[in-house]
This record gives structure tokens, sequence and C-alpha cells, in this order.
């Protein structure tokens, strides 16, 4: 049975177990509260910002997962989660794999042009820089690093959220591109990236469908029988980026939810329910 340790195991790392066979996994689970982890995930106390708490973790482990998330959006937090809390992991672990959660933030790109693992990262943003620091402490680790999109799903649901409170906006002209992959297809990348024999360094994780904000928001609207979003002047920059996850395609991975529309069906009857 091989060892897996989940750095930062929430939702996306919770969903991940479920995904993997008892028989083939043993996992454990790190976050600072081990208290609410289900059964089938070993949980971990510690805090990846203090190393003294992580002296349980001194083993090898067949791989590692490391998702954890800052505190606040602010350049602090990130720098302390995903630049010094990766140091102190790997300070007290080894691992085969390690796979490195990352985001598509890393890229500067707004002028509505096509992205992927060979474009030029210059993200102009805080929370891009930080992240482009510590995929590349990864890399020098022998790890890997998955970049995500926009990350939606059950609880995820900000878009619908501000579309019943009448505050969603969009611009038609230039169009705004959006990139987004549902938490299900996140967590079936990470067992996938887990299984492959020779991964790549780095790969864009976003569904094959980048669509423009006004599109999806009225979809949305639609589905909710609300009132669409507001209308925004036009302006002559600031069109975002498509994402291309032909890497992660031709590895052979398969997407459950290729759109947004697919994906949204579910969070929409769940947002019904509430």
């Amino acid at each position: 049975m091989k060892s897996l340790l989940i750095a930062g195991c929430g939702d996306l790392g919770t969903r991940l177990a479920s995904r993997l066979a008892p028989a083939d996994w043993s996992i454990a689970g790190l976050r600072r509260d081990a208290g609410q982890l289900p059964r089938r995930i070993q949980g971990v106390a510690g805090d990846l910002t203090r190393p003294e708490t992580l002296r349980k973790l001194d083993r090898h482990y067949d791989a590692v997962i490391y998702q954890a998330t800052p505190a606040a959006r602010e350049p602090a937090a990130y720098r302390d989660i995903y630049v010094t809390g990766l140091g102190n992991l790997l300070s007290r672990v080894s691992t085969d794999r390690l796979i490195f959660v990352s985001s598509t933030a890393v890229y500067g790109q707004d002028d509505g042009s096509e992205v992927d693992e060979d474009s030029l990262t210059e993200p102009q943003a805080f929370n891009g820089r930080i992240l482009l620091e510590a995929e590349r402490l990864a890399i020098q680790a022998g790890g890997l690093v998955v970049r995500f999109s926009g990350i939606y799903g059950p609880g995820r649901d900000f878009l619908l959220r501000q579309l019943k409170a009448g505050r969603a906006t969009c611009r038609e002209t230039p169009p705004q591109w959006t990139n987004r992959i549902h938490v299900d297809d996140c967590a079936a990348v990470l067992a996938h990236l887990l299984a492959l024999d020779r991964p790549e360094a780095i790969y864009c994780a976003s569904d094959p469908t980048p669509s423009p904000r006004c599109q999806v928001l009225d979809w949305l609207a639609d589905q909710l029988g609300v009132a669409g979003p507001v209308r925004e002047a036009s302006t002559e920059s600031g069109s975002g980026k498509r994402v291309l996850n032909h890497r992660l395609v031709h590895s052979g991975f398969e997407f459950t939810y290729p759109d947004f529309r697919a994906g949204y069906q579910g969070v929409i009857h769940a947002s019904a329910n509430d």
C-alpha cells in the first residue's frame, strides 16, 4: 500500500481521498484542526507556518500533495503558506512524487490571448508572483505543478450569489474571457497525476471551454430565473486570457464537466434547495 500526505487537507483533499482506493493508498491529511477530517483520512494536526508542529511528519511518503491555502488575501499570508510553508514541509518529509497545487494567476496576460504551460509567466498581482516563486521551489525539489483556473462547485457559488443579489456585472466589448474547473474535476486531475508514470513538470488544469463572462452570467441568470448582469461600458483593455489544457488532455485525462453549463447544473440545483 502506498502512502499519501495531503498538506492543507480541506474540501479538495477530501474529494481526492474518496477517489483513491483504500486498498491502494494510506492517506494522511495535515491541517490545523485535524478532527474535522473523515475516517478515510488519518488526521495530522499541524501548522505549515510553524515548523515545530511538523515533527510528527518526519518520514518518507510515496506522494505528497501540497494544496494549502493562505489565511488572508495579502502578500504576507501568501508568502507564509506557499513559500515558507512549503519549505518547512520539505525540510521534514521526503517523497517520490510531490504535487504542488498552483493557479493560473501566475499568468499576467490580459489581452484575451491563449496561454499554456510554455507561455510567459509575468504576473502583475502579488498572488501570482508568490505562487510562481513557490512553483520554482517545488520543481527544484523534484516536484510537479498543477495550475488550476477558477474552481467552482458545491460551496463555491460566488457567481450565483452575485446574480441573486443583483451585483453581477460584465462587459461585452472587448469580451472578458474567463476560465474555470469544477472541484470534482480538480480532484480527478490530482488522482490522474498521482497515477502517471512519467509526468511533465507543469500542467494547466482548466476545462476545455474558456468563455466570455457575459455569456456565463447570462446563462446562469436564465437558469436561476433572475435578472441578468449589468453591462459595463466598453473599454480597450482588460480581456483576460484563455487557458489551454492540451498537455493534460494528451496525458489521458477526461473532464466530467467540459464546460460551465455541464458543471453548474448541480450547483444551481443545490443552490435552489438552500
